[in-house]
């Protein structure tokens, strides 16, 4: 299928895996952290790629610490964000552990930076060019960071990352409401607005709302998954849709 985006009025895009390589580096501050909690706990099996994609990936991050724990049967606290990520055993709290990645996530940030996967900046610079809206789609509150640190935050009239969802009440994904808040600052309808994402709840996300069109970027998840999951499109690199 060809895919022309500029006959559509604006394209929403998940950050992580989709323009920036840093799924990756949110995939290995997940591990760490998980492992090294794991590890404290009696008869449990390390985390591995596929605990990511199925519980993790694209949802909020105190979302994925839960959904994670329950797949193997754990019950912590919820706590609060305001918990050290540095809790002694056995006081451990969702909360707490999801700030302990985010710590783990940053110090990777500063060691080894971050830029755009070449393709992606290609098409950023041709939508651009044809005056398209674009905005950034991202459950990270680290978002902002990422851009400046890639390089590309001028890309984007919007961007709704997960501190944008706890401040407005807006539902993480896999529901539409942050894609949704996103075409509506643009001012731009959900049916005439496309999302563009790597994981298999954001691209449940799209799927779930009225957009044109809900294209996944296979970074990992596989073409089969993105597509039961709701992608009308799958491609490997964004340079594809230039």
């Amino acid at each position: 299928m060809t895919v022309d985006l500029t006959t559509y009025r604006a394209v929403l895009f998940d950050l992580d895996g989709v323009i920036t390589p840093t799924a990756e580096v949110h995939m290995r501050a997940w591990a760490q952290m998980f492992n090294e909690f794991l590890a404290t706990r009696e008869g449990q099996a390390a985390y591995t790629d596929d605990d990511y994609f199925e519980h993790v990936d694209g949802k909020p991050r105190y979302d994925g610490v839960r959904d994670f724990l329950a797949s193997r049967g754990i019950d912590l606290p919820q706590g609060s964000p305001d918990d050290p990520s540095d809790q002694a055993e056995g006081s451990e709290t969702v909360c707490g552990l999801g700030n302990r990645k985010n710590d783990a996530f940053g110090d990777v940030l500063r060691r080894e930076g971050v830029g755009a996967y070449p393709g992606s900046r290609r098409l950023l610079d041709a939508l651009r060019e044809k005056g398209l809206p674009m905005a950034i789609v991202s459950s990270s509150k680290n978002a902002p960071d990422v851009l400046a640190a890639a390089g590309v935050t001028e890309y984007f009239d919007v961007v709704v990352h997960g501190g944008t969802a706890a401040e407005k009440g807006l539902a993480g994904k896999p529901a539409p409401d942050m894609f949704e808040e996103a075409a509506r600052e643009l001012g731009v309808p959900d049916d005439a607005s496309v999302v563009v994402e790597d994981a298999i709840n954001g691209v449940r996300a799209g799927a779930a709302g009225d957009f044109a069109l809900v294209i996944g970027v296979d970074r990992g998840a596989g073409a089969e998954a993105l597509t039961a999951a709701g992608a009308d499109v799958v491609v490997r690199d964004l340079e594809e849709l230039v």
